[in-house]
């Protein structure tokens, strides 16, 4: 099992932790998906490495943007 943690940009209810969870486990080997509202953070549990395109399209999808980890804060 690998986590991988993204920071999601403009996520402020449960509608927003629907969204991006749905998107997100439609990606294949993804198994949980944990949304932190308050730190802007998703955690997500795949059985191998998740892919950054794919990720970063799916929070797309769902209407929010991924913030580049350079940019993330700590």
């Amino acid at each position: 099992m690998t986590t991988t943690v993204l920071h999601v940009e403009g996520m402020t209810c449960e509608h927003c932790v629907m969204a991006v969870t749905r998107e997100l486990v439609s990606l294949g080997g993804v198994e949980r998906v944990r949304v932190d509202l308050e730190a802007g953070s998703v955690e997500v549990d795949a059985d191998g490495p998740l892919d950054p395109v794919a990720a970063a399209a799916a929070i797309e999808e769902a209407g929010y943007e991924l913030v580049p980890p350079s940019m993330a804060g700590p």
